[in-house]
């Protein structure tokens, strides 16, 4: 008897099967017409050319790369040594920086905290005996676990944290 069930479970498997098969055979034939699919809009739009740009107007030289590839002891600082410029870098400090860094500057804020091992301490003699250039290249390309921000500030944003960084130093 139970051989009699099993075959008749493989015939019904097999049966329905063919019958599934038969029936979206045709859609899968003739349900769909590739062919036009060709002629949509969305298709066309990447068939056509893009319009002439005017001279000079994309760079092909200097930009991130220009500063990717310089020596860090190099760079420096162009901005003025004021009290402007470093509220400036407090308030990006505070944008970009405190939620690893902390509001002391210790490596203690909130996300940071979670990290092991806590993010530097900017006020350390491990960062602040580095040129303001080294310190504006790991800020900028990232080094270690601290992410790249070149994409989310910039030049003069940077050199501005730097700035303030230097004051809590009691340096320039």
């Amino acid at each position: 008897m139970k051989a009699f069930q099993g075959a008749s479970i493989v015939q019904f498997v097999r049966r329905t099967t063919l019958l599934c098969l038969l029936a979206f055979a045709p859609l899968a034939l003739f349900g769909c017409n590739y062919s036009e699919m060709r002629d949509d809009e969305a298709v066309q739009a990447y068939n056509q050319e893009f319009p002439q740009m005017p001279k000079k107007t994309i760079p092909v030289d200097g930009g991130i790369w220009v500063e990717r590839e310089a020596n860090p002891v190099d760079l420096a600082d162009p901005l003025p040594s004021d009290s402007q410029t470093i509220a400036r870098g407090a308030e990006r400090y505070g944008f970009y920086c405190v939620q690893c860094h902390g509001p002391g500057l210790d490596g203690n804020g909130t996300v940071g905290q979670s990290f092991a091992p806590l993010p530097a301490n900017l006020e350390s003699s491990d960062v602040q005996d580095q040129s303001d250039g080294e310190i504006f290249y790991k800020i900028r390309f990232g080094f270690n676990r601290h992410p790249p921000l070149y994409s989310t500030m910039t030049d003069n944003e940077t050199w501005a944290v730097v700035r303030f960084l230097r004051s809590k130093r009691g340096g320039s």
